[in-house]
């Protein structure tokens, strides 16, 4: 990388990183100074035309906005559901779309990190890293994984990515930006366009813009409704939702407004989406840490059946959840944590007159579901952490979560 480049990727991180601590919401003195942002670097706005570029595809038709689209929170315009992808567009999805707001925050991956309770630091286990499993450690790292997926945007390896590159309408600014000989090494032209595409990320301010209502109302400047207030208690009640625990509501260090995440991993036995093409095929499973897609942690069988705490901004806005799309409403989402284990006939299959439990998940492996953190900590026929009413209530404090745009 060359010294304009450094320049901008270092000064963008700052920036980034200092409005993420300071902005809390619109109308705050930060917010109100970040107003007008300042324009982009040369690298990020290279990126920008990285991002919307589908001549990047071997189909020629997929781009990464295809999947994280800016007028849906950087997630699918399907609402989490991917589009088909590969070279003739019908490689079939393996799992929802995340969102890309709000990932700036985002830890490298460890198998452990610890939380202070007072007395002692815990292990909390495996966290941080991006993606669903965690497989890629910074936001370039992440931009090559789809770009080299045939599913998705079907580059069969760096120099036919870097070719596709080299023949883009912006191959000029590639060179001034990272060198005049940077396509004599396809690797490098592939590692410069991931790193633009990171700025990119970094500095427009619409991936991490803080403006929803529960924003303003931390800074003092909305108010939320009898039920949303009603529902916000549910959300850091330990006793009803508890979803502060693995969601964290409070603003951080320094007023750093809420990303909503552990940046955890959690087992959570989600049932099995039978529509997926890949669960056609009895014998497949998606371990999350443990594989298909992340191969350095398959031995590491406590790992099986783990997937990454997602943010609660813009939740609301989806059309499928969790991993596997397997539910397409939020309150489905609330009804199936507190009625998991209290009804689990209404979630799971029943073979031989048995429910099958965490049926997504190999037997040897649904020991590593949580079933010790309230409301996942129930028996059969207890009555569920939430009444239908209170999951109105909550569902109605989590849109709250939803920027404006």
């Amino acid at each position: 990388m060359n010294t304009q480049a450094a320049a901008a990727w270092a000064g963008a991180a700052l920036y980034a990183a200092l409005y993420a601590a300071l902005c809390v919401a619109p109308g705050s003195p930060a917010c109100a100074a970040a107003a007008t942002p300042p324009a982009l670097s040369d690298t990020a706005q290279l990126g920008q035309q990285i991002f919307f570029d589908p001549s990047l595809s071997a189909s020629g038709r997929l781009s990464c906005a295809s999947c994280h689209s800016p007028s849906h929170a950087y997630s699918s315009p399907g609402g989490g559901a991917a589009p088909r992808g590969g070279e003739r567009l019908d490689r079939p999805p393996l799992r929802t779309v995340p969102s890309l707001r709000y990932l700036e925050a985002t830890p490298r991956f460890t198998r452990h990190y610890y939380v202070d309770h007072g007395n002692e630091l815990e292990d909390e286990g495996a966290a941080g890293g991006f993606m669903l499993d965690g497989r890629a450690d910074s936001l370039h790292a992440q931009a090559l994984i789809p770009w080299l997926d045939a599913a998705e945007m079907g580059n069969r390896n760096l120099p036919e990515l870097a070719q596709r590159l080299q023949r883009a309408p912006y191959a000029v600014q590639l060179r001034q930006l990272f060198g005049e000989r940077l396509f004599e090494q396809p690797r490098q032209a592939v590692a410069a366009a991931a790193l633009a595409v990171e700025q990119f990320e970094l500095q427009d301010l619409s991936f991490h813009p803080y403006s929803s209502r529960y924003d303003a109302y931390l800074a003092g400047s909305a108010v939320l409704t009898d039920q949303e207030l009603r529902g916000l208690s549910l959300f850091t009640d330990p006793r009803k939702g508890n979803c502060a625990e693995c969601h964290p509501n409070s603003p951080g260090a320094g007023g750093r407004a809420p990303d909503f995440t552990d940046y955890a991993y959690h087992a959570l036995g989600v049932p099995r989406n039978r529509k997926l093409a890949a669960n056609a095929d009895p014998r497949f499973y998606d371990l999350g840490l443990c594989g298909p897609r992340r191969h350095d942690l398959q031995a590491e069988t406590a790992y099986c059946g783990y997937f990454k705490t997602p943010t609660l901004r813009n939740a609301a806005r989806r059309g499928q959840f969790f991993h596997n799309g397997r539910f397409t409403t939020l309150e489905e989402v609330l009804h199936f944590y507190v009625e998991r284990d209290t009804a689990p006939q209404r979630w799971y299959p029943t073979q031989d007159g048995r429910v099958r439990r965490f049926d997504d998940l190999p037997r040897v492996y649904r020991s590593n579901v949580d079933t010790s953190d309230g409301p996942l900590n129930r028996a059969r026929g207890q009555a569920p952490a939430l009444t239908s009413a209170e999951i109105v209530d909550l569902a109605a404090f989590l849109r709250t979560l939803d920027d404006a745009d």
